[in-house]
């Protein structure tokens, strides 16, 4: 049969089964068409062994966009990259990567625990109503997820669970993340873009291993938490002089785990009350942040900002006689704040408020706060971070020079061993100064600087030794 007459034989076919569809609608009675496609639908289920769940991109009455559907189309961008043959590709709101999901009418196969199931995409369209002033076409897209009816309960139980747990860890690995500081009892925000990571991070080797471990097993601990009755957060307090990388720190760790970070200025907070509104506003898979805690706020029960020793003597009898009421004046402004009321924002009843969030204090001071705000349970994890050791000088060396080794570094190590320097500082003899810098001028303008420390130490102790 010719490839014409065959075409010619199929349309005549369809246009046959048209009419005999066209004659049934109109003369056969409505109960009769009812119970012929009621019975037919229960045919064809008996027969077809497939079952299909249905994910509307819009559901409920307000058509919200559906969560579902988002983490779905999030989950299956890796699949339709390698699979589907049509796609499409765009930046969606708050992202900073660029996301690729299924053309319409597309389909991809998916495989767990040996299961296959395929996902199609689809999209309804609705004709405008000829007396609207508005013709937009209405679209509604879908995604239908096919498998074989034998495998129901592991679909239903565990693969829908572990497609929409991938999606939402995917948009957040996407998101454009951010950076809150608080006006009072209100967030506002920049978008976060700080270049630190663990990889760039001056410090030592193995300490720099065990904080990583740490985050990333926090990090995958809900189940955990849940089990034991705890809130799903962690508090860390980084301390060392200044210079040693807090704030670096700070930033790697949102890198690290993809959270967003807060900001929180106590001086800037009226009362408790609004401590507690701050944090109730603060959001899942976030790192709250108090910096120079030691100065923020009076934690030990007493006042720092004095002019005259006899004043401090008098403000810290009235400070005690408040039980630990926190009065710091700054500007002009008045904090309430007491430490009661920051202790409850770090473990009390209001922590729970919300999951997976780190809770971060750096001091220059740790011998200044109170036991009770520092203790394990509430800073689970105390992290010193001190001078610069070689470990962490050649990762500077590394970082700002490309380099790995060089004859000078034997000399540098040693000095390193008796003098006390802070990374920021060692960073900054290594600073280019120019595009084509050598590497040699740098390292021996640091050499000079440490041997230049050295022997101001040696001045300071003999001195010292004299007066004693």
């Amino acid at each position: 049969m010719k490839q014409g007459d065959m075409f010619a034989q199929i349309g005549s076919i369809i246009a046959s089964l048209m009419f005999i569809w066209a004659i049934f609608q109109q003369f056969f009675p409505y109960q009769l068409r009812n119970q012929i496609e009621k019975y037919s639908q229960k045919l064809v289920t008996f027969i077809y062994p497939y079952i299909q769940i249905t994910f509307h991109e819009f559901t409920g009455e307000r058509l919200m966009r559906s969560e579902a559907y988002s983490s779905i189309e999030n989950y299956l961008s890796t699949k339709a990259s390698t699979q589907a043959k049509r796609l499409k590709g765009d930046i969606a709101k708050n992202n900073q990567a660029l996301v690729l999901s299924m053309d319409d009418h597309e389909e991809v196969g998916d495989e767990f625990n040996g299961v296959k199931l395929w996902w199609a995409s689809g999209k309804n369209i609705s004709k405008p109503n000829s007396f609207s002033l508005h013709h937009n076409i209405d679209e509604k897209r879908y995604y239908k997820l096919t498998f074989h009816k034998h495998n129901r309960d592991v679909i239903l139980g565990t693969y829908l669970n572990y497609v929409l747990k991938e999606g939402k860890a995917i948009k957040v690995k996407n998101r454009q993340r951010k950076l809150y500081t608080n006006s009072g009892s209100y967030w506002s925000h920049v978008v976060f873009e700080h270049p630190s990571t663990f990889e760039t991070l001056a410090m030592d080797f193995e300490k720099k291993k065990m904080i990583i471990d740490d985050l990333i097993t926090f990090s995958k601990a809900g189940e955990f938490y849940a089990r034991i009755g705890r809130a799903w957060k962690r508090g860390y307090l980084l301390y060392g002089p200044p210079g040693t990388g807090k704030s670096t720190m700070i930033a790697a760790m949102a890198n690290l785990l993809g959270y967003d970070l807060y900001d929180l200025e106590l001086t800037a907070v009226k009362d408790n009350t609004e401590l507690r509104k701050l944090l109730i506003e603060t959001s899942s898979k976030s790192i709250i942040v108090i910096e120079d805690i030691d100065c923020s706020l009076d934690l030990t029960g007493q006042r720092r900002k004095k002019k005259e020793k006899r004043e401090l003597e008098d403000e810290e009898k009235d400070s005690r006689e408040k039980k630990g009421g926190i009065m710091e004046e700054r500007d002009g402004k008045t904090s309430n704040v007491t430490l009661s009321g920051l202790l409850n924002f770090i473990d009390g009843l209001w922590s729970a408020c919300g999951g997976e969030r780190l809770i971060v204090f750096t001091t220059n001071y740790v011998e200044k706060l109170d036991p009770a705000l520092v203790r394990k349970g509430r800073m689970d994890k105390h992290i010193e971070l001190s001078y610069c050791g070689f470990e962490a000088f050649k990762m500077l060396a590394k970082n700002y020079l490309n380099i790995e080794s060089h004859n000078l570094f034997g000399t540098i190590c040693e000095l390193l061993k008796e003098v006390e320097i802070t990374p920021a500082d060692v960073a900054e003899h290594l600073m280019p100064k120019t595009a084509s810098g050598d590497a040699e001028i740098y390292l021996k303008s640091l050499i000079q600087a440490l041997e230049l420390a050295k022997e101001e130490a040696r001045v300071k102790s003999v001195e010292d030794s004299k007066k004693l």
